[in-house]
C-alpha cells in the first residue's frame, strides 16, 4: 500500500512516499481503508522533525483519517461502516493516516456523523474538532454572546477558521486576530465582525489591561495568550489549545484574582469518548457546511510532504483535505 513514511538514521529524519507492507500495520481490531486525511499544525511538526512528535520509526504520520471499515473483530464495527479517527497517538506511537490503510484498536474510532461526508470530516479534522471542544468549554463556563465579544487568535489557521464559523453562527461578535490581514475578506466571510493584526497581542504583556472581550479561543500561546488574558472581561473564559508563538506563558495572576477569568486547557488527543462524540455531533449540526467549503484546499497524498514546512510558517489558510482513495 502507498504511504508517507518517516524514518530516521544517523543522517537525520527522512520523509518519502513509499510502498509500505500491509503486513507491518500495527495491532488492532479494525482495519480501515482510508479515503481522506488532513494536515494540522502537529502534522507539520512531525513531517519536518521540528519537534520530537514521532517516537517510533518507521512511522506513517497523519493524526487524522476517515474511511470505511475493511475488516473488524469488534462488534461495534462491521465492514462497510464509515468511520473517522482523531489523535490517540497516531503519528507519535501508532501508525497514522497518510496511507491507504490503517489498523487500530476499536476505541480509537468514532462513527462518521450523519450529515457529514468523509471529505467534510477531514476538512474539519483535529483542528475543527479542537475548535468545537473550545466552544463547548466556553459554553460550560457559562459565558455567552450577551457578555461581550469573543477573540479568536491564529484566525486564518485551521482551529481559528472553524472557531470563527461556529461562534458567529452561535451569535457571537467575533474578533479575528491574524498576522495575515490580507485574509480579512476570507475571515469576514466565515463570520468575523472585526479583524485585528496579531501585533496588537504579540508584544510584551501587561499584568492586566482594559477589558475587551468576554471569551477567547487561543491557539498561539506565549505573549499572545498572556495579552488575551489581560484584556478579558470580568468572569470571562479563555481556551488554550496551541503554541504557534511558543510554549511559555509570561502572564501574571492578575486576570484570575482581580477579574475571575477562567483559563481552560483544551486537549484533543485523549479526549474521553463521550465528549468526543458530543463534539462531532455538534459539528455535524452546528457548522455551516458552505463556510466549511470556503476553507478547503485539496491535495493528493504525494502533496503532503511539502505542506509540512508551510503550515509551520503560517502559510496554510483554513483546512487542507488529503485525498487518498
Amino acid at each position: 500500500m502507498k504511504a508517507i513514511v518517516i524514518d530516521k538514521s544517523e543522517g537525520g529524519q527522512t520523509v518519502a512516499l513509499k510502498d509500505f507492507p500491509e503486513g507491518e500495520l500495527m495491532d488492532g481490531e479494525v482495519t480501515v481503508r482510508i479515503s481522506h486525511s488532513t494536515i494540522n499544525y502537529k502534522d507539520g511538526l512531525a513531517l519536518t522533525g521540528a519537534a520530537p512528535i514521532v517516537r517510533r520509526f518507521p512511522m506513517i504520520p497523519g493524526i487524522d483519517f476517515a474511511g470505511v471499515v475493511e475488516s473488524s473483530s469488534n462488534a461495534d464495527y462491521k465492514p462497510g461502516d464509515a468511520v473517522l479517527l482523531n489523535g490517540w497517538g497516531t503519528s507519535e506511537t501508532h501508525l497514522g493516516g497518510y496511507a491507504e490503510k490503517s489498523r487500530v484498536p476499536a476505541h480509537m474510532l468514532v462513527p462518521l456523523p450523519e450529515g457529514l461526508t468523509a471529505r467534510q470530516a477531514m476538512a474539519i479534522g483535529t483542528a475543527g474538532y479542537t475548535a468545537m471542544l473550545s466552544v463547548m468549554a466556553i459554553d460550560a463556563a457559562g459565558v455567552t454572546p450577551e457578555h461581550g465579544p469573543v477573540v479568536v487568535t491564529g484566525a486564518a489557521g485551521g482551529v481559528g477558521s472553524v472557531a470563527i464559523a461556529l461562534l458567529a453562527r452561535a451569535g457571537w461578535h467575533v474578533i479575528a486576530s491574524t498576522g495575515r490581514t490580507e485574509e480579512a475578506d476570507y475571515l469576514k466571510g466565515l463570520g468575523a465582525a472585526e479583524v485585528i493584526h496579531r501585533d496588537e497581542l504579540s508584544g510584551s504583556p501587561k499584568p492586566i489591561a482594559g477589558e475587551r472581550w468576554a471569551a477567547a479561543v487561543d491557539s498561539v500561546g506565549s505573549n499572545t495568550l498572556a495579552n488575551v488574558l489581560a484584556q478579558t472581561k470580568y468572569d470571562g473564559a479563555v481556551t488554550s489549545c496551541g503554541l504557534a508563538q511558543g510554549m511559555d506563558l509570561p502572564a501574571s495572576v492578575a486576570p484570575f484574582i482581580l477579574r475571575g477569568v477562567k483559563l481552560l486547557g483544551i486537549e484533543s488527543v485523549h479526549c474521553p469518548r463521550p465528549r468526543r462524540l458530543e463534539a462531532w455531533r455538534r459539528l455535524a449540526s452546528e457548522l455551516d457546511l458552505d463556510k466549511l467549503e470556503a476553507m478547503i484546499t485539496t491535495v493528493p497524498l504525494e502533496g503532503v510532504i511539502e505542506l509540512g514546512p508551510q503550515i509551520l510558517a503560517g502559510k496554510v489558510r483554513g483546512r487542507v483535505v488529503v485525498e487518498i482513495g
